[in-house]
């Protein structure tokens, strides 16, 4: 199993050396937040608490851009994996998407992931003149543009939404970005199974996560893509409840291939020192990465 560290609520001037610590004790990867603003006045309902809310939504939320961020992380880590959670994919131009995370591609080596998802805050959509509506199917005809030009070879496109000749993007990464699709709805699940390199979970409990997974599995067979790579990125709701290295082994039997950590919205909170950070990420290397 490789372990994934959640930046979500980090102070910006902690941000890098958590990602360095994170690093040196064994994570995997580190995800980063994304959306473009926070508006103001909200009507649009998450999907993922029981009052439709998003947790630690608040005026002093960073939300940087992921790009620029990754870009800057990489710099000055050496095996770290960064991953967008969740990207909305459908509220941006697969163009733009397809050069930037090629090119951080490229130049990393290889660590960089797209985990992607169709959106909920359709106030966002309405700032950039997307429609919410058509959002899933434009969602998948992103996906198909970025793969084709991240090939390094001449493609082309007439779509629905995107249309364009003949072109080659350079520079190609040294594989296609894996595509991560997020969410537990019934669409994004089949999409994931589908056309997805992976899934990203917004956490469940540990059986509904099991359930999940088997559903995935279930869906990729009737889909004939069982066979290709597939990279579930999972996490739990523990309740409170420490996760166990037999918890983590349940996961991975179950075909998990990452686990996420979420320390600051959730196990030791917000506006915590650097120190306490550290020694967080230690208990977990201790506790779970060394055991597994």
């Amino acid at each position: 199993m490789q372990f994934w560290q959640s930046s979500f609520l980090c102070e910006g001037d902690q941000l890098f050396d958590v990602a360095k610590h994170c690093e040196s004790v064994g994570f995997h990867g580190f995800l980063l937040p994304d959306h473009l603003v926070h508006p103001e006045k909200q009507d649009s309902k998450y999907l993922y608490s029981a009052d439709h809310k998003p947790p630690q939504f608040r005026e002093d939320t960073l939300w940087p851009d992921v790009w620029t961020l990754i870009g800057m992380l990489a710099a000055v880590t050496k095996k770290l994996h960064f991953c967008p959670n969740i990207y909305i994919l459908p509220l941006r131009h697969p163009i733009e998407v397809a050069k930037v995370t090629g090119s951080l591609g490229y130049f990393t080596g290889g660590r960089v992931h797209l985990g992607t998802g169709a959106g909920w805050m359709k106030e966002e959509f309405d700032m950039m003149g997307v429609d919410f509506h058509t959002r899933g199917k434009r969602y998948d005809e992103c996906i198909e543009v970025i793969r084709k030009l991240q090939t390094g070879k001449f493609v082309e496109h007439h779509g629905q939404f995107f249309n364009f000749p003949r072109v080659l993007m350079a520079p190609a990464p040294p594989a296609p970005v894996p595509i991560l699709i997020g969410g537990t709805s019934e669409p994004a699940l089949k999409r994931a199974a589908r056309l997805g390199d992976g899934y990203v979970s917004p956490g469940q409990t540990i059986d509904d996560e099991i359930a999940t997974l088997k559903k995935l599995d279930k869906l990729r067979r009737e889909y004939g893509t069982h066979g290709k790579p597939f990279y579930s990125l999972v996490a739990i709701r523990t309740e409170g409840k420490p996760v166990t290295p037999a918890d983590i082994r349940r996961l991975e039997d179950a075909g998990a291939s990452g686990y996420t950590i979420y320390p600051f919205p959730f196990t030791i909170g917000p506006g915590t020192t650097l120190a306490q950070k550290c020694a967080e990420m230690d208990r977990v290397a201790e506790e779970l990465i060394s055991k597994v």
